[in-house]
């Protein structure tokens, strides 16, 4: 045997400290291992929790099972809050979408967000303290009180994701619409996560003895994240262009006038987007029962009026039915403050509070005056009245009676949207900015003299715009509130939108996104590339690691199984430790205490 001061006394002397600052590190990690498996599984002391030994799978077959369930339910959550949150330019026509349904007003739209956000916060949470157990080394066991809500978050998420595509299907296309502008930022978020959850899976990689299982866990790992890597390649944006190609900024268009700072389809609406210096004015027009025009969205007056206070035998009664002296007895106003639509009625003043409550249902003449007034266009929808009204079959030469002779706008103000007896109206008054609502080719439109389309946000294309743009022939898009979809149509070339806020969107500089495709390309192959780097760099730590961890005896490796044995060692090696410490002992007073706890860890690790 050695002397106790030969090189390879102190070579082996010098392992076996590694061997024991290891086991001090893992002994100190234990609250903090402690607190992760009692939030994941109410592990909260020692004896309850195993350690996975090098080798074996991390948990059994239930636990596996569970964690999947959790990546999927993770997967399902982050979707539908994702594809939620980008609904919500759309936010207000849902809520009265079911207001026609149920009857009463709830913001049912913020409810389902505020749901989804919590349950896709509680299932990110589980994630997180299973990846950070899994990089301890520590055995899966997920609480039942857990396994409960991870499938009540995934029946949720399916459920509410299936009933909103069936009654609700156009907001996939806002979705799609919506990675034309937050793509470039998901892909960095997207390769950030896969550089970070590399470690925990290098770790268990070098750790697993059957071949087919590490070529899976590769495989797996490598396919998302080359798809990750390569995802900008089919990635195409309106917003990616180069500079001084950005066209000029689509003009505003106040949606029923503006419905966050009054009520709306009222005059005090549209004297609102002139303050915010808006370019036109939008609303709906239905005709009293003695012909009188006035602007009312809905079929009946319950929404926007207190009908059911005045009339309540004639609550669903349709509003064409109804005469314009009747109609002047109702408060147009008050409903804005007790039902909140957009949640923005607490920002007026206290005489703008009094001024809204107390708004009535507003003619098309007085709207058309306003309009001429400050130079503004308009456009509006005009509902033809229903069987039995005196003006069933005249409605439309009423409508042209008010705007030519009884109100003082000019003709070109007029973007004329409906499409009945569009050849007479044209003919009658052939300066109006003949306006229609449905695509069609460039020469059927130009045929009928069509010089605007009004489409639905969801149709928004550069190419078609550009198309009908060079036949001048200009495109609304309608009802864009939200400023990532005005800044998506202001890159896409859209001449003007429709918009509940206009005092929000003309406070708007620029475009959200906006970048040139050499930029973009700089920042795509620099992010696959440092993330590359990082990934493999994790991955030679971890091979370096497992070779390094395997205790030497005498120069030899020690291995169990084809795996090395790690933070093991024999029992006459930690008596060599104590006896070496004992030759020490005057010079390191704490020897006994390291013997004593590298004994535990000892104890602990096997």
């Amino acid at each position: 045997m050695a002397p106790p001061g030969s090189r390879s006394s102190k070579l082996k002397l010098g392992k076996l400290r590694v061997v024991r600052q290891q086991l001090l590190q893992r002994y100190e990690h234990q609250p903090f291992i402690s607190c992760l498996a009692g939030l994941y599984g109410c592990q909260w002391r020692r004896y309850q929790r195993t350690r996975a030994q090098p080798g074996d799978c991390c948990c059994s077959k239930l636990e596996c099972g569970s964690f999947i369930l959790v990546i999927l339910t993770f997967c399902l959550s982050l979707v539908f809050l994702y594809f939620w949150s980008q609904a919500q330019n759309d936010y207000n026509d849902f809520d009265w979408f079911n207001f026609g349904n149920l009857g009463f007003w709830f913001p049912w739209a913020l409810v389902l967000l505020v749901i989804a956000a919590a349950f896709f916060t509680y299932i990110t949470v589980l994630l997180l303290l299973a990846v950070c157990l899994l990089m301890e080394g520590q055995r899966l066991c997920l609480h039942w009180g857990h396994k409960i809500g991870v499938l009540l978050t995934l029946v949720f998420s399916a459920v509410a994701t299936a009933v909103l595509s069936d009654l609700w299907s156009k907001e996939w296309q806002t979705l799609l619409l919506s990675f034309q502008v937050t793509a470039p930022y998901l892909h960095l978020g997207g390769v950030f996560l896969m550089s970070l959850i590399s470690w925990p899976v290098a770790f268990h990689f070098f750790r697993l003895n059957m071949r087919v299982r590490r070529m899976a866990v590769l495989l797996l790992y490598g396919a998302v994240l080359c798809a990750l890597y390569l995802v900008p390649l089919g990635m195409y944006s309106p917003c990616i262009k180069e500079r001084n190609t950005l066209g000029p900024r689509p003009t505003l268009i106040g949606h029923r006038g503006a419905p966050m700072l009054a009520p709306e389809n009222t005059y005090m609406s549209f004297e609102k987007v002139v303050e915010a210096r808006g370019d036109g004015l939008e609303t709906d027009v239905t005709i009293s029962y003695d012909g009188v025009p006035f602007l009312m969205h809905d079929k009946d007056l319950r929404r926007t009026t207190n009908v059911e206070d005045v009339f309540p035998d004639r609550a669903k009664t349709p509003a064409a039915m109804f005469t314009w002296e009747e109609l002047e007895m109702l408060n147009a106003g008050s409903w804005f403050f007790s039902q909140d639509p957009f949640g923005t009625a607490s920002s007026l003043n206290p005489e703008q509070r009094s001024r809204a409550a107390n708004q009535s249902v507003c003619t098309l003449k007085d709207f058309l005056d306003l309009a001429a007034q400050h130079g503004k266009l308009v456009i509006f929808d005009l509902y033809r009245p229903p069987r039995g009204h005196p003006y069933r079959d005249t409605w439309i030469f009423r409508t042209l009676e008010v705007i030519r002779n009884e109100s003082s706008i000019n003709s070109s103000q007029v973007l004329w949207l409906p499409p009945e007896l569009r050849e007479l109206v044209e003919e009658m008054d052939p300066d109006f900015q003949q306006t229609s609502g449905s695509m069609a080719s460039v020469e059927e439109l130009q045929e009928n003299h069509i010089v605007k389309l009004n489409l639905h946000y969801t149709t928004m294309s550069e190419q078609l715009i550009s198309k009908y743009a060079s036949a001048n022939i200009s495109t609304n898009l309608y009802v864009v509130s939200e400023p990532w979809l005005y800044s998506l149509a202001w890159c896409a070339g859209a001449q003007s939108v429709t918009t509940n806020a206009v005092q929000t969107l003309t406070k708007l500089p620029r475009p959200f996104f906006l970048m040139t495709p050499e930029d973009y390309m700089l920042m795509w192959i620099l992010t696959d590339i440092v993330s590359f780097i990082l990934i493999l760099s994790v991955f030679v730590f971890h091979w370096w690691r497992e070779r390094g961890l395997a205790l030497c005896y005498d120069g030899t490796q020690v291995l169990e199984n084809g795996t090395y044995v790690q933070f093991r060692t024999e029992a006459n090696d930690v008596w060599s430790i104590s006896t070496a410490n004992s030759h020490r002992q005057t010079e390191n007073p704490y020897a006994d205490v390291n013997v004593t706890v590298i004994s535990q860890g000892k104890q602990f690790l096997q």
